[in-house]
């Protein structure tokens, strides 16, 4: 047998719609048919069938009037009679895809969202339309949704918050911001997005292409600037004109690294500690601030040096970071009265970075002076033995004893004998100067020895001093207004505060600060309490308004530590104002900022100014037109003159805007010259017609009237004067040229208005009249 194959033969031809994407190209579905000779010559048929074709591209959000035609199906056993019906099935089909089961076009009959659905799978085939036979096998084609750029990048994770250290080299990175766009990533540039920095430059920078947020400052310090709101867009096409954008905020904030060294507010501190302290008493307290937080901010204190090392101590106050100084012995006032001590201050972290800005401390002297103490005199010995004779007379001298005050002020002493020492009084002293004697006499045998007691009391003023209870509630130290811009920027630091209490409490005194209950959860302001005595106002809240509140009241609650302890409630009283750019305070009146709404002080008193000058003008003017008031007799030597205006033809047109100036309705193509007026007194005078003669002294008042007429009617030199305008131009613009009679010939014969036929509508008119009339004369 012999196998022999033909040409493929087109069977089915499908059409390209005019989309956007449309290539123009053709694929036919081909029937391959095969020859097989068998052994008796017969030959025998075999066909394979398949679709071939490209994909079927739709534009999305297409908002014409009339359906877009998606593509055309087309079977080459078509012959053109009708006989073939197409059909279509599968998404969308009969709804969104429509099909002319005659032509075989496919229209898309509404809007696509390629973020809906990206593609659509349809079933084509061909049936025959009296039998609906199928003439070809169904086969499947795909209708892709070709996309535009009608979504916007969107930050699905927005807004970001991040935290970089302070003092980072600049291209630290501090986050990557991720924006997303629903349109094709595959397809042109819908999809391709670059990132910018809208705000926060030019502290930080962002990467175009993959959204890392980076330093762009060195030393960015957190203790002058903590907090920092970044905006970045993203924007699609690239970043090209036209693309569409997102934005999303970034507030960053600024970690702590121990940049700062501790150190003293003061270069000497004095303290003082009386005579009369036991050891282990506080004696003064001292602080190194170091802006830094947590354990970067941690000071440690020692005594380097001084006369007093031996003598006093220092330990560290946890909670509040102070330097305490206590008594480590006792201390005279009469044998030293003031010590010196050299503290030092050092960080006990030190970041190794930093090592080469400086020592990471700091030292202070502080003098401590002994106050003196009222002491009991002293015995100049420890005990004195006397000896006397028994039976001695009473007032027998038995010896004397001597006491001296130790105090500077050396008062005088008083001498006592208890009397539970000497019950039975065998013995009297002198209360001055210390001398002993005997009231009676004294056996031996019954008593040998007598123990008394003598006391010595220093004379001098009897003080009577209160101690004091807590009984004073603590309140502001100074009762200022705070002024705040109303352009401040969240967490910044407006006022400080302290306190001050009435009651003696000395260094052991202590206030804690709050807000009130009722102000706790307020979203424009907060309190730090600084443990040191004092707090910080911040504001929390961005951007204050004059126009909606211009004094605000906080209220501030304080906390003593006495023993009960005390607390009061105290306001501070907030006023909003308005700043300059360099957050210099303008003003902080109302009156000033409902001018600032329209105009300021100086603008009005100017316009008012100019309205005043402007009123004395035209008085002024009004007074000299009421001076200069035209006459109402006319006198003779005045000519009264009349100008005879005669418009007996087609005028001057638009141009005709002036009805004395005769040089506006001439020619300026044949105008030479100036032309003189012709309403004014002829310079040529006239003689007097002799017929003409004064009257005398006439009677007849008649013939005086009509002679005077008849010589104004003759003399032409006699006002009024005729005027004569000659019209003899048509108009600059006019196509017909001049019209005037004057410049025509003066035969009807030579006329001819043939040419106003030419002339357009507007002389159609005109053209008709002259018709009519050659038609009557030609009649005639």
């Amino acid at each position: 047998s012999e196998v022999s194959f033909c040409p493929p033969q087109p069977l089915w031809t499908t059409y390209r719609g005019s989309g956007p994407r449309e290539h123009g190209h053709r694929r036919h579905l081909s029937l391959h048919r095969h020859r097989e000779r068998g052994k008796e010559g017969q030959v025998l048929h075999r066909s394979k069938r398949g679709w071939v074709w490209n994909q079927f591209f739709v534009i999305e959000e297409y908002t014409g009037p009339d359906p877009v035609l998606v593509g055309r199906l087309h079977s080459d056993v078509d012959s053109g009679n009708g006989n073939i019906k197409y059909i279509l099935s599968g998404e969308g089909a009969g709804t969104i895809f429509v099909i002319d089961d005659k032509t075989g076009n496919i229209h898309a009959t509404k809007t696509l969202d390629r973020e809906e659905q990206a593609q659509y799978t349809l079933t084509a085939q061909a049936v025959d339309r009296d039998t609906n036979k199928p003439l070809e096998p169904p086969s499947e084609f795909i209708v892709k949704v070709q996309d535009i750029n009608d979504n916007p990048p969107e930050f699905l994770h927005g807004p970001y918050y991040a935290r970089v250290a302070e003092m980072s080299n600049v291209g630290t990175s501090v986050i990557k911001v991720t924006a997303t766009d629903a349109d094709d990533p595959t397809y042109g540039n819908s999809a391709r997005l670059v990132y910018s920095i809208l705000q926060g430059q030019p502290y930080f920078s962002v990467e175009p292409q993959t959204g890392i947020i980076r330093t762009a400052l060195p030393n960015m310090d957190r203790e002058a600037r903590q907090e920092y709101d970044v905006v970045i867009q993203a924007k699609d096409m690239g970043g090209h004109m036209g693309g569409l954008s997102g934005t999303t905020q970034v507030k960053i904030t600024l970690t702590d690294v121990n940049d700062n060294p501790p150190k003293f507010a003061q270069g000497v501190y004095a303290m003082a500690v009386s005579e009369d302290k036991v050891p282990g008493e506080e004696v003064g307290r001292l602080k190194a601030k170091d802006p830094d937080l947590a354990e970067n901010g941690l000071v440690d204190y020692r005594i380097l040096e001084g006369d007093g090392m031996n003598l006093f101590e220092i330990t560290k106050d946890s909670e509040t970071q102070e330097a305490v100084i206590k008594l480590k012995k006792t201390v005279d006032f009469e044998t030293k009265r003031s010590y010196t001590l050299k503290v030092e201050a050092s960080n006990p972290h030190v970041d190794s970075r930093f090592i080469a800005w400086g020592p990471y401390k700091d030292t202070t002297i502080v003098k401590i002076s002994v106050e003196d103490a009222d002491e009991p005199p002293s015995f100049m010995a420890p005990g004195y033995n006397f000896e006397v004779e028994e039976n001695a007379p009473a007032g027998t001298l038995v010896g004397r004893v001597h006491a001296k005050d130790t105090d500077i002020m050396n008062n005088p002493i008083r001498y006592m004998i208890p009397r539970y020492t000497d019950l039975e009084e065998f013995f009297i002293i002198n209360h001055e100067d210390g001398i002993i004697k005997t009231t009676r006499p004294l056996d031996r045998e019954t008593q040998a020895w007598h123990n008394i007691s003598v006391s010595a009391t220093e004379i001098g003023r009897s003080l009577i001093s209160f101690l004091d209870v807590n009984d004073n509630a603590p309140e502001f130290a100074a009762q200022n207004e705070v002024l705040v811009c109303e352009n401040v920027s969240p967490g910044k630091l407006i006022e400080t505060v302290s306190a001050t209490d009435k009651d003696e409490m000395a260094h052991r005194q202590h206030f804690h600060f709050s807000l009130a209950p009722e102000v706790a959860n307020n979203h424009s302001f907060s309190i730090k309490d600084n443990r040191d005595s004092t707090a910080s106002i911040f504001v929390i809240r961005k951007g204050l308004s004059r126009m909606s509140q211009d004094v605000y009241h906080l209220p501030i609650q304080i906390n003593d530590n006495g023993v009960p302890p005390m607390s009061s409630t105290n306001t501070l009283i907030i006023r909003v104002c308005s700043c300059d750019s360099k957050d210099t305070i303008l003003s902080c009146n109302v009156e000033p900022f409902i001018l600032s709404a329209g105009l300021s002080t100086g603008a009005l008193i100017a316009i008012l100014a100019c309205i005043v000058i402007l009123l004395a003008i035209v008085v002024l003017f009004v007074a000299l037109r009421r001076q200069k008031k035209e006459p109402l007799i006319l006198f003779e030597e005045e000519d009264i003159r009349e100008n005879i205006i005669t418009y007996d033809d087609e005028g001057g047109g638009e141009e005709d805007t002036e009805a004395f100036d005769i040089a506006t309705l001439q020619n300026p193509d044949g105008a030479n010259g100036f032309l003189p007026r012709k309403d004014i007194k002829p310079e040529l005078q006239y003689p007097m017609r002799p017929d003409l003669r004064p009257i005398g002294n006439s009677v007849d008042v008649d013939d005086f009237i009509k002679t005077r007429i008849s010589d104004a009617d003759n003399d032409p030199t006699a006002p009024p004067y005729d005027s004569i305008q000659i019209y003899g131009y048509e108009g600059r613009g006019s196509i017909a040229g001049s019209l005037s009679s004057l410049e025509s010939v003066t035969t009807d014969s030579d006329l001819d208005y043939d040419y106003l036929q030419s002339w357009g509508p507007r002389f159609k008119k005109l053209a008709d009249l002259y018709g009519t009339k050659d038609l009557v004369d030609d009649n005639s």
